[in-house]
């Protein structure tokens, strides 16, 4: 399996990593089993799956906690931890928060539930409305030079936003919303982070199952879907006829939707890894399938047109 470089860092990872707000995030998913999650950290180690990425807000602070037991059965140089902050709460109220001091705490703070001397990533996970970026970047670099962090992250940051944060070169990843049907990054966002050598890791690959391949006109939806506009009425129809339209490629190499699409993200500019979630242990497995993709230039063309 051939690894891949994450921006300019020295951090090298399986391009196939794991998403794990579903380990421990009980305040994302209701009646999660944590031995089940901690069996999908278990099982993406031992499948050469080497890029963890949790967060403080996941559970708040069960997944780091729970992502820190497993490490513990592991080699530790051998493992990718990537985490995130920027959640403070204030009482009833949850607000960000990017100051220096607090993401420093912050650092801190995951360190202690993460059971770790180091964090191989640390992003900012959403920008606040106040702090300079680059302030704010600039903390989290004295932390990389105590040797706390190895790199640096920013998540859900505009293009704008991004650059004040990349005023001195120090941010290595930025994480953000990208999907075949959600594809603005494309237009300045991609093409910054490929200039800057800043690796960009899209979440919500699978547009909240719809890219999965799973559903059909019948299917309805109870949870936050319902409200979704990608879910609703001709538009769900119309998305499900795109979808199928990605069957025969599947066919043709072999491999089911999913695999197709994580392999066109990893096609695109400056995307170097993607974390698909998982709840069970056979669809940690299964994305690894994504590995043996080998999506020609025509491929990647004409699943850009379906999704035009």
């Amino acid at each position: 399996m051939k690894k891949t470089q994450l921006g300019k860092s020295d951090l090298h990872v399986n391009p196939i990593g794991l998403g794990t707000n579903a380990v421990g995030g009980h305040n994302i998913y209701p009646n999660l089993d944590e031995e089940a999650g901690k069996d999908v950290v278990r099982t993406a180690l031992n499948h050469g799956m080497n890029f963890l990425d949790t967060a403080f807000i996941y559970g708040p602070e069960r997944s780091e906690e729970l992502v820190g037991e497993v490490m513990k059965e592991y080699k530790r140089d051998e493992i990718v931890l990537a985490t995130k902050g920027a959640h403070q709460f204030k009482g009833e109220d949850v607000v960000f928060n990017n100051e220096p001091s607090f993401l420093k705490k912050s650092v801190e703070d995951s360190l202690q539930r993460l059971s770790t001397d180091y964090i191989d990533l640390f992003y900012i996970h959403f920008p606040d409305d106040k702090t300079p970026k680059d302030e704010a970047v600039g903390a989290l670099k004295e932390l990389k030079d105590e040797g706390k962090i190895r790199s640096i992250g920013v998540s859900n940051f505009s293009v704008e936003q991004l650059k004040e944060a990349n005023k001195d070169g120090y941010v290595d990843v930025i994480q953000g919303e990208y999907n075949l049907f959600k594809r603005e990054a494309e237009k300045e966002m991609l093409p910054y982070t490929a200039d800057n050598q800043i690796s960009f890791v899209p979440y919500f690959p699978f547009a909240s199952g719809l890219l999965a391949g799973k559903y059909d006109k019948n299917t309805t939806f109870d949870d936050f879907r319902a409200k979704n506009p990608l879910f609703q009425g001709e538009n769900f129809k119309q998305n499900l006829a795109k979808v199928d339209q990605l069957r025969p490629i599947a066919e043709e190499k072999r491999v089911e939707v999913p695999h197709i699409v994580l392999a066109w993200y990893l096609n695109q500019p400056s995307i170097d890894a993607v974390i698909p979630g998982a709840k069970r242990t056979e669809q940690v497995v299964d994305n690894l399938k994504t590995l043996d993709v080998q999506l020609t230039d025509q491929d990647v063309s004409k699943i850009s047109e379906i999704f035009s």
